[in-house]
């Protein structure tokens, strides 16, 4: 994954679907959520709820571009079974974001950074390559997490000193 969406900005024209499930195999949803994911959803996530007469219910929740609209009918109705979905425009509000490189002692893996009015706010080593370079050599994920994160706040510290200096 490499992108580098340095700029603040805010997505006008989207939208969040939701539908409401309370005879759906559960085992299904992860299914239904990578189908999502892969045909351009910006997010996907089920809420547990307690729909009428106490039963137990699922709340499917999409964020995407008005653009996809039909896409994400398609597969919410063949894949689920709700019988109908519900729509609310949206704006998101985006950080500034960037992937960064940081060199640990397993390689290099990547931080996805979040600047707000150009100062970093938020950052997170990727999970996918984390949980790879755990299972790959035997060490416990958290501790691979701890080096990334390390790592990457003393590339921070350095580079704040050289622009300083």
């Amino acid at each position: 994954m490499s992108f580098n969406h340095r700029e603040e900005h805010l997505d006008e024209g989207m939208l969040l679907m939701q539908a409401n499930l309370d005879d759906m195999n559960p085992e299904w949803t992860s299914y239904v959520t990578d189908l999502l994911l892969e045909e351009g959803a910006n997010d996907v996530y089920w809420i547990p709820i307690v729909m009428k007469k106490g039963r137990p219910g699922l709340m499917l929740n999409i964020l995407t571009d008005e653009a996809r609209l039909n896409t994400m009918e398609t597969i919410v109705f063949r894949e689920t079974t709700t019988l109908g979905v519900r729509y609310m425009p949206a704006v998101c509000h985006r950080l500034g974001r960037e992937m960064v490189p940081v060199e640990t002692s397993w390689g290099t893996l990547t931080v996805k950074a979040g600047y707000h009015k150009g100062k970093l706010v938020q950052y997170a080593p990727e999970f996918r390559e984390c949980e790879e370079v755990a299972k790959r050599h035997g060490v416990p994920l958290k501790a691979v997490y701890d080096e990334v994160r390390s790592k990457f706040l003393q590339m921070q510290e350095q580079e704040g000193m050289g622009r300083e200096g």
